[in-house]
C-alpha cells in the first residue's frame, strides 16, 4: 500500500497573479470644481439664512415653520454629498452612478424646498414679497439717522433681502444639481465609446 502511494505523481500548484484592474472614469476637473464651489456656496447660504431665521423666530417667541429646518437639513445633505464626492475623488473611486443617484435624490429634495420658498415668497395671501414691498421697500419716507426706527427698518430690509437670496441660491442649486447629473451621464457615455 505504501508503494502505491509513493508511485503516484505529486501535484504541483502554481499561483497565477491576477491583476485587479480598476476602471477609471475621466471627470472634467474644472467643471466638477466649479460645481462643488457653487453648491457649497448655495448650501451654506441657505443654512446660514434659515439658522438666522430660526433664531429670530425664537427671539420673537414665534413658532418655527417646518420648511426652515427642512431646507437646513437638505442643504446639510448637499454639503455631506460634496464631502463624499471629495473623498471618492481622493480614493479615485468616483463613479458616475453614485453622482447621478445622489444628484437626483438631492434635486428632488432641493426642488421641494424651492417650491415651498417660492410659495412663501410670492404666494397669494400675505406673501413675504408683498409685505416687503409695502412695509420696507415702499416706506415713505425711509427712516434716516441713528434711531431705533432706522435700525428696525434696516433689519426688516435685511430679512427681505435674505428671503430673496435664499430663493436665488435655491434656484441656482437646483440648476446645478441638474447639471451634475448631465456631467455624470456624459462621463459615463464618453467611457462607453
Amino acid at each position: 500500500m505504501a508503494s502505491v502511494l509513493a508511485s503516484e505523481p505529486s501535484l504541483v500548484y502554481s499561483r497565477r497573479v491576477v491583476e485587479a484592474r480598476v476602471h477609471k472614469y475621466h471627470w472634467p476637473a474644472v467643471q466638477l470644481n466649479i460645481w462643488m464651489l457653487i453648491m457649497l456656496i448655495s448650501a451654506c447660504t441657505i443654512i446660514g439664512v434659515f439658522a438666522t431665521f430660526i433664531d429670530i423666530q425664537h427671539t420673537l417667541l414665534l413658532p418655527v415653520p417646518w420648511y426652515f429646518p427642512y431646507y437646513i437639513t437638505v442643504a446639510s445633505l448637499a454639503v455631506f454629498f460634496i464631502l463624499l464626492l471629495l473623498y471618492l475623488i481622493y480614493q479615485r473611486r468616483l463613479l458616475p452612478s453614485i453622482v447621478m443617484i445622489g444628484g437626483f435624490i438631492l434635486f428632488v429634495l432641493w426642488l421641494t424646498g424651492l417650491i415651498v420658498i417660492s410659495v412663501q415668497l410670492w404666494g397669494p395671501d400675505g406673501s413675504v414679497s408683498s409685505e416687503c414691498n409695502i412695509q420696507v421697500f415702499g416706506a415713505s419716507p425711509m427712516p434716516k439717522g441713528q434711531t431705533l426706527e432706522t435700525l428696525a427698518w434696516l433689519e426688516q430690509r435685511s430679512i427681505c433681502q435674505s428671503w430673496q437670496a435664499v430663493f436665488a441660491f435655491g434656484l441656482v442649486g437646483a440648476v446645478f444639481l441638474l447639471w451634475i447629473m448631465v456631467i455624470a451621464y456624459q462621463v459615463f457615455a464618453d467611457d462607453a465609446v
